[in-house]
């Protein structure tokens, strides 16, 4: 960006030649570098405002609760909530699909990673239905779902019941299929012959196991993402506590929340605010993390303990993939190959730098891996 001065003689003299210089590039190298400045600087600020828009919805979330209109405030640290309010199920939400950016996965466009040429009609699907874990909600996928729909796929994101902006209190939650009825009801209604690719975290990947088991005809493949991957006859708790030590993050950070009383179980699990970067977000960028903090609920308590019933002629007909996140302190990464090596899938792939909340921390990333699966064709 530098400019170029003219130095003019004092008297006229005779004019030589002006050498041209072979070798112009250092200007048009100085305003490419320019261009991706901007360029960059850009980007980040859609993300500041996707991500204000964000927080902003959370906190109006937050207020609608404190004037009365949901039946609980999960921003309260209560360990007896009043769980005797009317509960109401509203219609799932579509996340935003507005342009986001990660300040740990800069300035890679969407065809650097994928071949643009991908052929959404080849596919057998081009259907993304994401799951999310537990005490998340659909709105952590929201780079996820702006990225996949930017190069065409079709993307919908379930707030199971008790989490997002279901209106249900995750402690009035009583059994996996409860909990996972928002997934069921949309699968139902999934009109016959269109089939789509189920894709779990952490918690989700329970509930679309038991979903595979109700709709294997329904679901082209299942992407497990730092997830729960289930043996039949077995709990997300029980394969927990077979990893679990006494100085284990997850441990540590959970706190049992008791709606009937401290004589009774415990009805849901909230997790130490101050513990969530360290926990699930290590990885990813501040904005992010504050987005979760203010967006995170409870997660009911019953159906993490429930065991799941898995056939090998339904969910077994499933083709499974499996993506691991090295840096994960959530669900550590020999947790997660000790469950591939056990319940092997189709094909494990690893993201590197990632923790437990990829969508966050690598998104351009898991974007890549999510549509390579896609095109992998049935042997």
């Amino acid at each position: 960006m530098g400019n170029l001065c003219a130095c003019l003689a004092t008297q006229p003299v005779k004019k030589k030649p002006i050498k041209r210089l072979p070798n112009p590039p250092p200007q048009s190298n100085t305003s490419n570098r320019w261009t991706r400045i901007r360029s960059s600087r850009k980007e980040k600020l859609d993300d500041a405002l996707l991500q204000e828009q964000a927080l902003a919805a959370a906190i109006l979330f937050q207020q609608h609760q404190q004037n009365g209109s949901l039946p609980f405030d999960r921003s309260a640290s209560l360990r007896y909530p009043n769980s005797s309010s009317k509960k109401s199920s509203n219609a799932l939400p579509r996340s935003s699909s507005s342009r986001a950016r990660s300040l740990t996965d800069p300035l890679l466009q969407p065809h650097q990673l994928v071949n643009q040429d991908v052929k959404l009609d080849d596919l057998e699907t081009n259907h993304f239905v994401l799951v999310h874990g537990g005490g998340f909600g659909a709105w952590c996928w929201y780079k996820t779902i702006a990225l996949l729909e930017e190069v065409g796929f079709k993307v919908t994101a379930i707030d199971l019941t008790g989490s997002g902006i279901h209106s249900s209190d995750a402690n009035s939650v009583t059994s996996l299929s409860q909990y996972v009825k928002p997934l069921r009801d949309f699968l139902e209604n999934l009109p016959e012959g269109n089939k789509v690719i189920l894709v779990g975290h952490d918690f989700g990947g329970a509930c679309i196991s038991y979903a595979m088991e109700l709709f294997p005809h329904k679901v082209a493949k299942a992407i497990f993402i730092a997830a729960a991957m289930l043996k039949n006859g077995q709990s997300t708790l029980e394969m927990f506590s077979q990893q679990a030590t006494s100085d284990d993050l997850m441990r540590q950070a959970q706190i049992f929340l008791y709606a009937n009383g401290n004589n009774q179980p415990p009805t849901a699990i909230d997790l130490d605010k101050s513990m969530l970067k360290d926990l699930l977000f290590n990885q990813s960028p501040a904005k992010d993390v504050a987005l979760a903090s203010v967006s995170m609920r409870p997660i009911p308590f019953a159906p993490v303990l429930e065991k799941l019933s898995l056939s090998d002629l339904k969910y077994g007909s499933v083709r499974r993939f499996y993506i691991e996140t090295s840096e994960d302190n959530a669900i550590p990464i020999t947790v997660q190959e000790s469950m591939t090596k056990e319940i092997p899938p189709e094909q494990v792939l690893r993201l590197k730098g990632a923790d437990h909340s990829p969508f966050f921390s690598k998104p351009q990333a898991l974007h890549k891996l999510l549509v390579e699966i896609s095109k992998i064709s049935s042997t």
